[in-house]
Parts: structure tokens; sequence; C-alpha cells
């Protein structure tokens, strides 16, 4: 697993903007003076920082946290701190940069064995028989 100083470069935090808003949750007063929940914004389609295939993994893993624009939107507002949910902003940038590396394997076509398809038909021959015997025989009934 790479570090965090491995997947996000210089370039990309030079790519990356911080806004910091009021958050939600305990703190009392002091919840409506400070600015602690951290909103990183990373305009991943276009960054020269990846790849295009990478780009497309990450847009995709990323789902309703991209804008039509193709901004990635991560709010932080665990922390208390200013500081704290920056990291963990950079923290959550990273596993999903880490995650988008991965090349994703190709699937290779198969086909069901001759023991599975006897045993297949046999579980349906079998349920077909309990059906058949749940059958009233209208002879049986006069």
């Amino acid at each position: 697993m790479k570090s965090l100083d491995d997947l996000i470069t210089n370039q990309i935090l030079d790519e990356i903007w911080f806004s910091f808003v009021q958050s939600s949750g305990p703190g009392g007063q002091n919840v409506n003076k400070v600015a602690t929940a951290c909103q990183m914004r990373w305009d991943v389609r276009a960054t020269a920082a990846l790849e295009l295939e990478v780009k497309e993994r990450l847009i995709k893993l990323a789902g309703n946290r991209m804008t039509d624009l193709g901004i990635l939107v991560i709010e932080a507002k665990r922390f208390r701190s200013q500081e704290k949910n920056r990291a963990d902003a950079l923290l959550r940038l990273s596993t999903l940069i880490q995650k988008a590396l991965v090349k994703p394997r190709v699937r290779k076509a198969t086909r069901p064995s001759l023991s599975a398809k006897a045993g297949r038909v046999a579980d349906k021959k079998k349920h077909g028989e309990i059906k058949r015997k749940r059958r009233i025989n209208p002879d049986e009934l006069e």
C-alpha cells in the first residue's frame, strides 16, 4: 500500500483547492463561530497527474461525489479542527486514487461443466416431482 505522500504528489496538491465551512454537530456556541468542516475540490478531468484510464476509473469510483463538470468534491467534517479535517480529506482522496490505480481483472468467459449441468437437471426433476405429487387427480375426487 502506497503512502499518502506517494499518491498525492505536489502536482495534485497544486490542483486541489480547499474551502472551510461551518460544521454541524457538537460544540456548543463555538460551532457557530468557527469553520472547521473541509470541502476539498479537485478537477479530475483536467489533471495531468493521472493517466486517462485511471481518471475514468476514479470518476466511476467517486460516484455522486463527482460534479457534472468533472470536479471531485470530498467533504470532511469528522473532527473539530481544520487541520484534522483537511488531513482526513487528503487521506480519503489518496484511498480513492489507490483504488483507481488498481486495474480490474478481465473476466474470462467459462461454461458450466457437464456435472454442473447434470446436477441442475436433477434438481429440476426433483422439484418437478414434488410439484407433480401435489396435483389432485380429478378421477380420485369422485
